[in-house]
């Protein structure tokens, strides 16, 4: 196959994402607010580093994976319905980039506090209470050993559910232990609070309440349970 260009890589990975279900496609975002912007819970030095050399450096790395394998591919969804067929090199890379870009868009100053509306309603529902979702959230990011995330998820019929994943693995990717649309991730690779937690990570998972967007975590969820509706029963 004649090797991409980025532009044409760019092109084919952005095609399949809906402007309805704000999937970001593959492009470096901009951080939506200034590094000091999460302080006091995320210190600024730290909010520099990961999104300017690692988030960065992911991106770069998967253009790059890309480009050396030639690889066409409609959008990151999709291309992660295939990991255990890509090389290490696009799934880490590919994890990492979608992973991130997440990560910063469900974050946001002056935020925490609980979700409100379905999302508040079906998380009490799930879990039992708000700080019950809490204590399983927590409980999901502090056993994950080593590096990787945890993650609240909805399942194809809409139901939400907790679960972790190893490295820059997500729920998308058909290794995943339980599949589903991670609508809120959390980060836990000491990169992402040693300089302030240094090896305290619950304190970093206690911190992390005060920034969670939930308007934006609720309308991601909207969105897909829109689409599970709108989804024909399978026969």
């Amino acid at each position: 196959m004649k090797v991409l260009s980025l532009l044409a890589i760019v092109t084919l990975l952005s095609s399949s994402f809906s402007s309805e279900t704000k999937i970001p496609a593959l492009q470096f975002d901009s951080l939506p607010y200034a590094f000091n912007a999460l302080e006091p819970y995320i210190d600024a030095k730290t909010m520099e580093i990961h999104y300017t050399k690692h988030h960065r450096g992911y991106f770069d790395n998967l253009v790059k994976a890309l480009m050396a394998e030639s690889l066409s591919v409609s959008g990151l969804p999709k291309l992660f319905g295939y990991t255990s067929k890509l090389s290490p090199a696009v799934r880490n890379n590919a994890g990492g980039h979608f992973n991130h870009t997440l990560f910063w868009s469900i974050m946001a100053p002056k935020a925490g506090g609980k979700p409100e509306g379905t999302l508040g309603e079906r998380i009490t529902a799930t879990f039992g209470s708000f700080d019950t979702f809490k204590e399983q959230f927590k409980k999901a990011a502090l056993t994950r050993f080593g590096s990787g995330w945890a993650w609240l998820c909805v399942a194809d019929d809409g139901s939400l559910f907790i679960t972790s994943t190893a490295n820059q693995d997500n729920p998308l990717m058909d290794v995943a232990e339980k599949r589903g649309t991670p609508i809120l991730g959390l980060d836990v690779w000491e990169h992402a609070y040693y300089l302030k937690y240094q090896n305290q990570r619950g304190g970093y998972i206690d911190a992390f309440w005060n920034v969670v967007n939930w308007p934006e975590v609720s309308k991601r969820f909207t969105s897909l349970t829109n689409q599970s509706k709108k989804a024909p029963e399978k026969k």
